[in-house]
């Protein structure tokens, strides 16, 4: 038996990771894994983002946020210029294919209360996602599906359905 409402993905599709990466700015900011913290933090600065993905040739190793800096290496009492990232870094990384779904990421985000998600095709990084991309997405679907709701209600009314 089918349940007697749809779901908003079911009325209106979400857009696929490819296109959500394809809003970002095109590439992948990474760092490798025996950068210092202080190299590292630097690149975050000067693009304005606070988080890397840890590539050591092409492969992911790991990721590192500014979480992890405050965590691991200030209040750890370690000096950023004298500590490598692969000291500090996430090892053990989710990542999603350019196949998942808007919803997918964001309940691995919500279950494992993270913010940033590599996307990864083929052994390669080809972007990452974060927790904004997705609420932004969500927020402009739901948008789109409400305006679409009032379109046909309005098309309903005009043609008299709703009169009696």
């Amino acid at each position: 038996m089918e349940p007697p409402f749809k779901t908003p993905e079911q009325l209106l599709a979400y857009k696929t990771i490819p296109h959500l990466l394809a809003d970002k700015s095109p590439g992948v900011v990474s760092v490798a894994p025996a950068s210092s913290v202080f190299e590292a933090l630097q690149l975050m600065e000067n693009r304005d983002i606070g988080f890397l993905v840890v590539l050591e040739q092409e492969a992911l190793v790991g990721v590192l946020s500014e979480r992890d800096y405050a965590r691991k290496v200030i209040l750890a009492g370690k000096a950023s210029k004298d500590t490598p990232v692969r000291d500090i870094m996430t090892k053990t990384v989710l990542t999603v294919s350019p196949a998942d779904t808007v919803s997918h990421c964001m309940a691995l985000m919500t279950h494992h209360r993270i913010r940033h998600l590599p996307v990864v095709e083929g052994g390669r990084v080809i972007g990452v996602l974060s927790i904004r991309d997705l609420l932004k997405e969500i927020i402009s679907h739901h948008e789109r599906l409400i305006r679409d709701m009032e379109l046909e209600r309005i098309a309903i009314l005009n043609s008299g359905a709703g009169s009696y």
